[in-house]
């Protein structure tokens, strides 16, 4: 099936009877990518589907308000980034624990979900990521698993790309640093 362009959805969604059709072509569209990359913050399948429903919901209530000044997918990668930090310090202040143990409690998430198939390599990759900070474990995911250029980051966190730069290449030293003692 052929993707359909930003322009079109955006273009559809303006006119009130194709709005639903709009909003369907844009789920086909990113549904995946945004499950993924939500997944990827918090770890838990339930939790990743119900923050993708949230993201959703409010790209359906504000889509009317987007200007275009930046790409569409940039847009919902930044809602789905802050749904998701919204949701981990939430966690966080809901049971009075500290970051690192929510990264510790996520890390079990992983090694006890049904819904993890992927091999032990890639399990103790996804459990170094888990130690980063936030902001360099979310930049870290968008890079290398998202594949995203540093300037499509830098939209979406609203940092600057040498920032960006200098972040993931610690993050990328700390993982390879757990990777290479884990032996």
């Amino acid at each position: 099936m052929k993707q359909v362009e930003d322009s079109e959805i955006l273009s559809k969604f303006s006119v009130e009877k194709t709005q639903n059709e709009a909003f369907n072509l844009l789920l086909q569209k990113y549904q995946q990518k945004i499950y993924w990359h939500i997944r990827r913050l918090v770890i838990d399948h339930d939790d990743a589907d119900d923050l993708v429903q949230e993201t959703f919901v409010k790209v359906w209530k504000n889509l009317h308000n987007f200007r275009s000044d930046s790409q569409l997918y940039t847009w919902i990668y930044r809602i789905a980034t802050n749904e998701s930090i919204t949701f981990l310090n939430k966690k966080k202040n809901r049971n009075n624990i500290s970051l690192d143990e929510v990264n510790s409690e996520l890390a079990e998430t992983l090694s006890s979900s049904s819904y993890f198939d992927g091999d032990k390599i890639q399990r103790k990759l996804q459990e170094a990521v888990l130690t980063l900070p936030e902001k360099q474990r979310i930049i870290f995911n968008m890079k290398y698993f998202d594949d995203m250029k540093y300037e499509e980051i830098s939209e979406v966190l609203g940092t600057s790309v040498g920032a960006l730069k200098a972040s993931f290449h610690i993050a990328v030293k700390k993982i390879e640093t757990i990777l290479l003692n884990e032996d």
